[in-house]
């Protein structure tokens, strides 16, 4: 028997917060943000993390934003994914939600991640390592690809380098565009290699 702690704390629940706020804005569209939680179980950890999000809120009047608890989160995304633009959540929901999300958007190759700090950031594949289709040349490269899409914004936005942005605009259409004709991997219903999908995204970037 034991006991198991969680830790969450009202800076860094507004410091995610933040991120997730100033991501719907920088992405325009519909601008809004969605604090999932389960407050009414965990009432203390939760109850901090959703008080933390509807007080950064208040400081975004242009970004629409709404809660809801993780398990009807978890419905929505299969029923109306279309109705999400940007969801914040704690670490545990967020490591399920985000492969549910990338399942519904075709599966975890087309889902880029990025871990943000304060003054530093990481960008990677969703998926990890792939060890059983090394050397088959299926796997599907826009999930890094689309990571390095992330990481240009990032750069974008912290170094006011406009070359970024416009290097990660191309690249990202570019991919949506592979997407939309029907050239594509395997794994979403084409028949490219890894290669053929990169060369065809550097060809329509360039």
């Amino acid at each position: 028997a034991g006991v198991a702690l969680r830790t969450v704390s009202s800076a860094a629940s507004e410091r995610i917060a933040r991120c997730a706020f100033e991501e719907a804005r920088a992405r325009g569209g519909r601008r809004r943000v969605t604090c999932v939680h389960k407050s009414n179980v965990m009432r203390v950890t939760d109850g901090i993390f959703s008080r933390a999000c509807a007080r950064v809120a208040s400081g975004y009047g242009d970004v629409e934003f709404d809660e809801m608890y993780v398990d009807a989160c978890a419905m929505n995304l299969v029923r109306e994914p279309q109705k999400f633009d940007v969801i914040v959540t704690t670490n545990m929901f967020g490591d399920i939600l985000s492969d549910e999300s990338a399942q519904v958007a075709g599966g975890l190759g087309m889902a880029p991640a990025a871990n943000i700090g304060d003054s530093a950031a990481l960008f990677e594949p969703v998926h990890g390592a792939a060890f059983d289709i090394a050397g088959t040349r299926s796997a599907n490269p826009s999930s890094i690809i689309l990571s390095a899409c992330m990481m240009l914004d990032w750069l974008a936005r912290t170094r006011r380098d406009a070359r970024c942005a416009e290097a990660s605009s191309r690249l990202s259409s570019a991919v949506r565009s592979m997407v939309a004709s029907g050239a594509r991997t395997r794994d979403v219903g084409g028949s490219l290699s890894t290669s053929e999908f990169a060369d065809g995204v550097a060809s329509r970037a360039a």
